[in-house]
């Protein structure tokens, strides 16, 4: 599969925060609804810091 991952970044170091992303939808007050290929949800308060298509990546920043 080539599904992304996301990433927070936390003191200079990146945390898996969730896998396989199929969807990344800006929701109102700056927050990003994240969806996994599985159904798995979660609301990340802040912003897209990085994406790398090539190496299926996205890294978070609040």
């Amino acid at each position: 599969m080539c599904e992304s991952h996301a990433y927070v970044m936390k003191d200079g170091k990146e945390e898996l925060f969730l896998e396989n992303i199929d969807v990344i939808k800006p929701e109102e007050g700056g927050r990003l609804l994240i969806r996994s290929i599985f159904g798995e949800q979660k609301v990340f308060d802040g912003h897209i810091r990085e994406i790398s298509l090539l190496r299926h990546r996205i890294v978070l920043e609040k």
